[in-house]
């Protein structure tokens, strides 16, 4: 059995896509296909990603050995493939995709509804390629959902911070921090997502993230984490000894300006609080210099961090800002069990309801934050739009009866700023250009026209 290759970016569709070039109305030249967010959770999407998929895959030479590995396939696989138009790629364009790309500058946060992408074909002899790219394109719908859901969160996180910090401005970058690795079904889904989530902060433990900042984004360093325990480094000192775990990590990390977390819920929370915290370590954490960070882990998310932040107060003491709520001294809590948006929202409202500051506390965030999302999320939809034909305009849209929101828009699309509002337009003409557009061209003809740093898209939101 013959390996297939990983870069063969002609097998990255969906097998019916294969069929497609059959199926377009005689003389068809060009098509225009469009992607937006019919709506969702949130009432706006902050794009990102689209980037890293062009730079990653779309800028790949196909060869002639990749076509015929690829006609092999899809028609053992039961499907036409259009062996012609393929191999006219590699011959007419050096195995450049004769695509037009345009999108919204990333990290741009656009209202739902309006056009976010849109897709063309450069060759008239070649108008299926728009389709055929449909499943590679579509994909940005995960960076993109990330860096929404992110960014609606530290909205929330911000607004508390505001209410009672003297620090909001400094404390507000790491207030959410990415535990979302291990819970990802790929690598990519790691690096993609959790570069996402760093558009709007600055807090992460996945390194997978980095490398996809560096190598895509031109981010030296995309984010930053601190030493933290783990319930095995903890209980590897056995349940006698569990104070001289805590000590060893104070004596190892607690650095003047230093910070280090400990999860301490290994075997009784209020205990390890109490006695080994607030009693036996209490002087060595506060003549250390360092900021030590205690992590509830098991029990009900709110009362937890509720109960931590008043048994701290009650051993290490608090000061109260200029607005009038308790900060912390020495100490810090960060809940990263069971994080989602309800709970950060319970969270803050029970702390800021006893009158402490929202700085007291921060949230690690795995599952909800990268993989508990998916393309309905914000219900996002690639769908051509409009076509050439015989040198003539055609609209192309669909309009279901039995679902009147999947009503796809028609025409080549644009979007433009109307004083503070994006607007879609639509038009008659693939060529005309409109120097009002929001859209900008990113990749024609297999190059990235377009390379945003990771600190241009942070800027746009």
């Amino acid at each position: 059995m013959t390996l297939l290759h990983d870069t063969n970016l002609i097998l990255d569709t969906d097998s019916y896509k294969a069929s497609h070039f059959l199926q377009y109305p005689p003389h068809t030249e060009r098509l225009f296909s469009y992607l937006e967010s019919r709506g969702g959770k949130y009432p706006a999407t902050r794009f990102f990603g689209l980037q890293y998929i062009l730079n990653r895959y779309l800028t790949h030479r196909v060869t002639l050995e990749e076509v015929e590995e690829a006609r092999a396939v899809i028609e053992a696989h039961g499907e036409p493939f259009p062996t012609e138009g393929w191999r006219r790629v590699v011959e007419h364009h050096g195995g450049r995709l004769p695509l037009e790309i345009r999108a919204v500058p990333e990290g741009t946060l656009v209202p739902t509804h309006n056009v976010l992408m849109t897709v063309t074909n450069t060759d008239p002899e070649l108008p299926w390629l728009v389709g055929w790219f449909e499943t590679m394109l579509m994909r940005v719908w995960y960076p993109t959902t990330v860096a929404t859901q992110s960014y609606f969160l530290k909205q929330i996180i911000r607004e508390a911070l505001e209410q009672t910090s003297d620090r909001a401005a400094e404390e507000l970058p790491f207030k959410l921090h990415d535990f979302g690795s291990r819970g990802v079904s790929s690598r990519e889904s790691a690096g993609l997502g959790g570069l996402a989530h760093l558009t709007n902060f600055m807090g992460s433990d996945t390194l997978e993230a980095l490398r996809v900042a560096r190598n895509h984004y031109g981010a030296e360093m995309a984010g930053y984490s601190i030493p933290a325990a783990e319930h095995s480094t903890v209980t590897s000192w056995g349940k006698p000894h569990e104070v001289d775990a805590y000590r060893n990590l104070v004596r190892t990390f607690g650095k003047p300006g230093a910070v280090f977390a400990v999860v301490s819920d290994s075997y009784d929370l209020k205990h390890a609080i109490n006695v080994h915290w607030g009693e036996t370590l209490r002087r060595e954490v506060e003549e250390s210099g360092a900021t030590l960070v205690v992590r509830p882990d098991s029990g009900d998310p709110a009362a937890m961090v509720r109960m931590s932040i008043r048994a701290l107060d009650a051993k290490f003491g608090s000061d109260v800002n200029s607005k009038g709520y308790r900060v912390l001294r020495h100490v810090r809590v960060i809940q990263g069990d069971g994080i989602d948006e309800d709970s950060i929202r319970e969270i803050l409202a029970n702390v800021i309801g006893d009158g402490y500051s929202a700085e007291n506390v921060s949230f690690g965030m795995g599952g909800a934050l990268l993989q508990q999302v998916n393309r309905d999320t914000q219900k996002f939809a690639y769908k051509a739009s409009a076509a050439l034909i015989g040198g003539q305009y055609q609209p192309i849209y669909k309009d279901p009866v039995t679902d009147p929101g999947k009503r796809s828009k028609d025409g080549v699309l644009d979007l433009v700023k109307e004083g503070p509002r994006f607007v879609t337009r639509q038009y008659q003409d693939f060529d005309t250009a409109y120097p009002d557009s929001v859209l900008r061209t990113v990749y024609r003809d297999g190059e990235l026209l377009v390379r945003d740093t990771l600190e241009d898209v942070r800027g746009r939101a």
